[in-house]
């Protein structure tokens, strides 16, 4: 008896598989031409805020350090390169412009981007951090 029952239900499972159409299926969302852009970029800025940490603290040698922001930085390059040729294939037609999202649109018209200024070195953050991405000194005096 399970066993009649547990084939007709994988019989179902099947069935509903095969019926269900390409054209049923939602559209994706198109993806941004930059997004892979950005994230990378954010990787990298990332890495270069890591690597000057550890060298602060001792972790790495001065030759060490300098090899590697200066790779760092030389891969930070080609990644902007690409975000400028991607603006200009869209202002020159070649690609469509991404559409921004909907929810997104009023969350950026509804609030300006906060600056977070480091007392220190006076860098400014979009976003708070408990230490300076810079100088690396604590930044819970900062302010808006």
């Amino acid at each position: 008896m399970t066993i009649v029952l547990a084939s007709l239900v994988a019989i179902g499972v099947i069935a509903f598989i095969l019926s269900v159409r390409a054209k049923d299926l939602p559209q994706p969302e198109p993806v941004s031409p930059f997004h892979h852009l950005d994230e990378r970029k954010a990787a990298i800025y990332e890495n270069l805020r890591d690597l000057q940490f550890e060298y602060r603290v001792g972790k790495l040698s001065d030759q060490d350090y300098q090899q590697t922001k200066l790779d760092l930085q030389r891969e930070l390059a080609a990644v902007m390169a690409e975000i400028d040729r991607v603006k200009a294939e869209i202002a020159a037609g070649k690609i469509p412009a991404p559409a921004p999202a909907p929810e997104l649109v009023k969350t950026a018209a509804a609030r300006a981007p906060a600056k977070f200024i480091c007392p220190s070195c006076k860098a400014e953050f979009a976003q708070p951090l408990k230490f300076c991405g810079e100088c690396g000194k604590p930044m819970k005096a900062a302010q808006a």
